[in-house]
């Protein structure tokens, strides 16, 4: 076991934009698509990858000393830190069961394929430990092997399922053809997003407004762009941060800037894989003619190009600190993993269809419940990172603000914890669940 572990933590150290490459030309060659066809678009993928990340790199660069300079400026200190989500996936990858489940989660996603019980071709291997850490937190407070096991798995199959639910909207929205995104963090927003969504259509007024990107660029013009949008913003934050005229400037320029080229490098993306898509189509109707459409599982990155994705992320990052700040019982102020809101707000923005102001509104309910769930689950996040022997500063409290306040993994603690509400809520789960369902029944039926 520990040699397996071994060879699998080395095979993951590789960065996604190293592994996923590797990935898809090795299923070019099973897909018969010609090798400098496969080089060049697993290559070009790779690139589209580098681009995102080193931008993405760069707005967490940029707007965490102007985070830091707002918090230090209001002068308001938590118990807790809210140091990300690197943690977590240490506390993932040390744990002794996770090579065994990551082998199960690729036999189960091979088998669910034969079946035709998915579409998902997960090849996303690193963001396996989305699930695999669910395991360890079970195994930390119950210490049984069943109970592990079967949350893991059913987690895994509602990952495949909703990454196949929500990938006609995803592949839309980018322009892509063929993907989808089976990252559990970020997807179990899409249900919540989708009911809220159904109820603001219910809401006169409110249900008229167009707000995407588009929309927003027709009604204002040059004041409608993104990139116009990302200046306004840098240029409010900068200022809430106290800086002088030119850093001010500086941080406007840069936002405007991220806004602008993260949309160019999802370009990049769509156009490498679309001799994939295409070969993978080819193949399928050739070898395998009773099988339906399949979507290659690719990272959450992918969406971070989504213009309404961005604006919306930016115009909740000040909100969270807000809310954080003003709301009894949190106990930390949301900075190590407040950029990663581009993940849940990219699910977000899909279920509202780039819809800024909804997604805004539905982000709202979904930080605060975030805040309340991550400052809960802070002591079990606590002692976990000590049996890796994994060092808080100063022997803190810490937890992860979305990846330790995740709804869905911290639902799952709470009813194992034989938290009342938490077990009133397996019904409701189980309804968005089936509206999510039948709602992607409906759009793929007639074709929307």
């Amino acid at each position: 076991m520990q040699l397996l572990n071994d060879v699998i933590k080395y095979f993951l150290s590789f960065q996604p934009y190293v592994l996923l490459p590797i990935i898809i030309f090795l299923l070019s060659i099973v897909f018969s698509i010609r090798i400098k066809t496969a080089i060049r678009s697993s290559l070009q993928l790779g690139i589209g990858f580098i681009g995102i990340f080193m931008t993405f790199d760069y707005f967490v660069e940029v707007i965490k000393p102007v985070v830091s300079a707002i918090i230090e400026r209001i002068g308001l200190d938590k118990a807790v830190l809210d140091v990300g989500w690197p943690p977590l996936a240490a506390i993932t990858w040390s744990y002794n069961w996770a090579p065994l489940l990551l082998a199960i989660f690729i036999f189960i996603n091979a088998i669910m394929l034969i079946f035709k019980v998915t579409k998902t071709v997960n090849i996303d291997i690193w963001n396996y430990w989305h699930i695999i850490v669910i395991s360890a937190m079970i195994n930390h407070v119950t210490n049984n092997v069943v109970i592990v096991f079967s949350i893991s798995i059913l987690s895994f199959i509602l990952t495949l399922k909703l990454a196949e639910w929500t990938a006609p909207i995803i592949n839309k929205s980018l322009g892509m053809d063929g993907v989808c995104v089976p990252h559990l963090s970020g997807a179990i927003h899409y249900p919540l997003a989708l009911v809220g969504n159904w109820i603001i259509d219910k809401i006169p007024g409110l249900n008229k407004v167009e707000a995407d990107s588009e929309a927003i660029k027709n009604k204002l013009g040059l004041f409608g762009e993104p990139m116009v949008i990302g200046l306004i913003l840098g240029f409010i934050l900068g200022v809430s941060a106290g800086y002088e005229i030119k850093e001010i400037l500086e941080i406007a320029i840069r936002f405007s800037a991220v806004i602008f080229i993260l949309p160019r490098m999802g370009g990049i993306l769509a156009e490498s894989l679309i001799p994939i898509s295409e070969g993978m189509k080819k193949f399928i109707q050739e070898k395998l003619p009773n099988m339906e459409q399949t979507y290659i599982g690719l990272d959450v990155a992918i969406l971070f190009s989504l213009p309404s994705n961005i604006v919306t992320a930016l115009l909740l990052i000040p909100t969270s600190i807000i809310l954080a700040i003003l709301l009894p019982g949190v106990t930390f102020i949301p900075l190590g993993d407040l950029t990663n809101l581009l993940v849940p707000v990219a699910f977000i923005t899909i279920a509202t269809k780039g819809n800024i102001i909804r997604s805004y509104i539905l982000g709202l309910p979904i930080i605060i419940a975030t805040l309340y769930m991550a400052s809960w689950i802070s002591p079990l996040l606590t002692d976990m990172a000590k049996v890796i022997e994994y060092e808080v500063a100063g022997g803190a409290l810490y937890t992860s603000f979305l990846d330790g306040g995740n709804l869905y993994r911290t639902w799952i603690m709470m009813i194992l914890d034989g938290n009342i509400i938490a077990i009133i809520f397996i019904p409701i789960v189980l309804v968005l669940i089936y509206y999510t369902y039948r709602y992607h029944k409906k759009i793929t039926s007639n074709n929307i």
